[in-house]
C-alpha cells in the first residue's frame, strides 16, 4: 500500500478541540482497548486528545495497521458520517484520553458548523478514496468474473463507495491461498468476506445490507418528508429539503444513482469541464444529503403508499412502515428490455444495463455490442471503446442525431472501433448452452437490419442496454393520476376529473411538481413530461422542496384526507 496522500488526515488546533468537546464526552482508555470493532454501525466519533489510536485492517495477509492517530487527529472514513458498519477496528495504542462524539451528535455537528464540515468531510471522503485505489482487502470478492451472483455483489458494494477487492479464483493465486486459509468450501463459492469476522455464501442484496449497514432506518419512523429514489432528482431533493432543516428519509431499491449512475461519464453536467462519471456524481450527492442529516436506506422498496389522518404512509416490501408529511416520488426509469427469447437468461452474464469501469473490466480486448441511441448509450460506447476491441451501436431510428447530442455524435463517428448500425436491431441471443450456472453465458448475437433485411451472427459475448424508458410507478396507489405509459401526472398536466378521483379537497390547484394527492410530488424521470437529463432532474429536484415547505405551513389545524 503506498503512503496516504496528505488530505486524509487533519490535526485540529487546541482551539477546535476545546469547541469539538462541546459535542462529545472526554473518555479515558488503556492500551490495547478496542475503541471500535470491525461491523460496527453509527459507531462514534473519535479524536484522540493524548497517547494514540491504532487503525487495524483485516488483509489477506493477516491485520495490518494501516494508521494511528495522536491528538488532534480523528479516525474513520465516510462511514463515521452515513452509519454504514466500520471496516476497520480502533484499539488504544498508548493510554489516553479520546473525544467520543456519538453519531447523532456529530450529524448535529455536521449541519450547524460548517467549519468543522468541510474538514470532516473532506477528509472522510479522501480516506474512502484511498482505501479505494490501496486496495488493501478489508472486503473480498471471491468468484467467476461472468457469475450472476458476483456482479450483483460487486454492483452494490460500488453503488455504496465500498472499497472491495475481486479475485477470481480460477486464475489468482491469492484468491486459492485465501479459499484455504479461511476453510471455505469451493461449492459456496461466490463469497464476500468483510475482514475477518464475517464470510457470506451467494449474498444477496439484503444480506450485503445487513452486513455492512446500508439501512439503518427503524419501523415506524416519522419524518417531514419520505423520498423514494436515491437518482440524481431523489437526491437533489434530499440534500435540499434536509439543508432546510426537514428531517429526510431517502429509499432507493438498489443503492444511489439511478439510471444516471450507470453513465460512465457525463460531460455536459454544469460545473464538470472534465466530466464526471455517474456513480461518482451519485456519491458526492449521497454524501451531502447525509451531511445535512438525511438518512439514506437501501436497498428499501415500496410497494404502497396510502393516507393515515393528515400523515402519509409508505409501506415497505420487508414489511417496515414509514410516515411521513410529504412525500417525494422520485422512482425515475428504467431501460426497456428487449423482447428476446432468453434474454433473461443472459442477465449479469453478457447483458448489462450500465457501463460502468466494473463491466470494462470485464470485457476488455472483446467486441461488445450496445443498444440504444440516447446519450446514455453514446457515453456507454465512448468509455467501452477503450477497454473492448470493437464497440457495436444499434439504434432503429435511420439517424443517431435525432436523439444523441452532436458532441457525442462525433466521437462516435471519430472513434476507429466504434461502428455504427443504423434501423438495425438485435434478434436473438446464443449461448453456451451449459447447464452449469458458472459456465452458461452470453456468446454471439444476430443482428437484424430492418432496412435491407440482412440478419448476420456476430461473436458478440457482452450487450449494453440502453433502450426507451419506463417508469418505475406500479407500486402507486390507484387514483394517482398516471397517463397510459405510467408516467406520474403533476400539475398543469392534471385534469379536473383526476382531482375528483383522487379526492382533492384543498381550495388551491396542485403545483408545479404535485400529483393528484397533496402535498404528494413527482419529479425527475417519472414525470410526465420530464426532460430526461441529469441537470433537468437535479433542477426539478431541488425546486419542489419550496413548494414542500409552504405545503407543509397549510397542514396546521387542517386536514386533507
Amino acid at each position: 500500500m503506498g503512503k496516504p496522500p496528505a488530505d486524509v488526515n487533519f490535526t485540529f488546533s487546541d482551539a477546535e478541540l476545546k469547541s469539538l468537546m462541546a459535542f462529545g464526552e472526554v473518555r479515558f482508555h488503556e492500551a490495547g482497548e478496542q475503541l471500535i470493532d470491525e461491523g460496527d454501525a453509527a459507531g462514534d466519533c473519535l479524536i484522540t486528545l493524548s497517547g494514540h489510536t491504532n487503525i487495524l485492517v483485516e488483509t489477506p495477509m493477516g491485520e495490518k495497521r494501516v494508521g494511528w492517530m495522536e491528538r488532534g487527529q480523528f479516525a474513520g472514513d465516510i462511514s463515521v458520517l452515513s452509519g454504514q458498519a466500520s471496516l476497520s477496528r480502533v484499539e488504544m495504542g498508548e493510554a489516553g484520553e479520546v473525544l467520543h462524539i456519538s453519531h447523532s451528535n456529530f450529524q448535529r455537528l455536521l449541519v450547524e458548523n460548517s467549519h468543522f464540515s468541510d474538514i470532516f468531510v473532506r477528509t472522510m471522503t479522501a480516506r474512502r478514496v484511498f482505501a479505494h485505489d490501496s486496495s488493501h482487502g478489508a472486503v473480498i470478492v471471491i468468484g467467476d468474473a461472468h457469475d450472476r451472483d458476483v456482479f450483483v455483489a460487486r454492483d452494490t458494494l460500488s453503488k455504496h463507495m465500498i472499497a472491495h477487492r475481486w479475485l477470481d479464483p480460477e486464475t489468482d493465486p491469492l484468491a486459492r491461498r485465501i479459499i484455504e486459509a479461511r476453510d471455505i468450501d469451493p461449492a459456496d463459492l461466490p463469497v464476500v468476506i468483510r475482514g475477518r469476522s464475517k464470510i457470506m455464501s451467494r449474498p444477496d442484496v439484503g444480506e450485503l445490507s445487513d452486513a455492512f449497514g446500508l439501512d439503518l432506518v427503524p419501523d415506524n419512523s416519522c419524518v417531514d418528508v419520505v423520498v423514494v429514489g436515491a437518482g440524481p432528482a431523489g437526491l437533489a431533493a434530499s440534500v435540499y429539503a434536509a439543508s432546510e432543516g426537514l428531517s429526510v428519509v431517502t429509499l432507493d431499491t438498489d443503492g444511489p444513482g439511478g439510471q444516471a449512475g450507470t453513465s460512465s461519464k457525463i460531460e455536459n453536467y454544469l460545473g464538470f469541464p472534465m466530466g464526471v462519471s455517474g456513480r461518482e456524481l451519485a456519491s458526492r450527492a449521497a454524501i451531502q444529503a447525509q451531511k445535512f442529516g438525511a438518512r439514506i436506506a437501501s436497498p428499501a422498496t415500496a410497494i404502497d403508499l396510502s393516507r393515515e389522518g393528515n400523515d402519509y404512509c409508505l409501506s415497505l416490501k420487508d414489511g417496515r412502515k414509514l410516515k411521513s408529511r410529504a412525500v417525494v416520488i422520485a422512482t425515475g426509469a428504467q431501460y426497456r428490455r428487449l423482447p428476446i427469447e432468453n434474454l433473461e437468461r443472459f442477465e449479469g452474464r453478457g447483458i448489462y444495463y450500465g457501463a460502468t469501469p466494473m463491466e470494462a473490466q470485464l470485457c476488455g480486448g472483446q467486441d461488445v455490442c450496445i443498444v440504444g441511441a440516447g446519450n446514455s448509450a453514446g457515453q456507454g460506447a465512448v468509455f467501452l471503446s477503450q477497454s473492448a476491441r470493437n464497440v457495436h451501436v444499434l439504434y432503429r431510428r435511420p439517424d443517431i442525431r435525432e436523439t444523441m447530442s452532436e458532441y457525442l455524435v462525433r466521437r462516435l463517428e471519430e472513434t476507429a472501433n466504434i461502428h455504427l448500425h443504423p434501423e438495425t436491431e438485435i434478434e436473438a441471443l446464443h449461448g453456451t448452452g451449459s447447464d452449469d450456472a458458472l459456465t452458461d453465458r452470453l456468446t454471439r448475437a444476430t443482428f437484424h437490419n430492418r432496412k435491407s433485411g440482412e440478419r448476420r451472427e456476430r461473436d458478440i459475448p457482452f450487450v449494453f442496454l440502453f433502450i426507451g424508458a419506463q417508469p418505475f410507478t406500479d407500486w402507486l396507489p390507484e387514483h394517482m393520476s398516471c397517463d397510459e405509459k405510467g408516467f406520474v401526472k403533476t400539475g398543469p398536466d392534471l385534469s379536473n376529473l383526476d382531482l375528483v378521483r383522487a379526492g382533492w379537497t384543498l381550495d388551491r390547484m396542485p403545483t408545479r411538481y404535485e400529483t393528484s394527492w397533496p402535498r404528494v410530488y413527482a419529479v425527475g424521470d417519472v414525470r410526465i413530461g420530464s426532460v430526461k437529463r441529469v441537470a433537468s432532474s437535479v433542477g426539478e429536484g431541488s425546486v419542489v422542496v419550496s413548494d414542500i415547505h409552504r405545503a407543509l405551513g397549510e397542514t396546521s389545524g387542517t386536514s386533507d384526507s
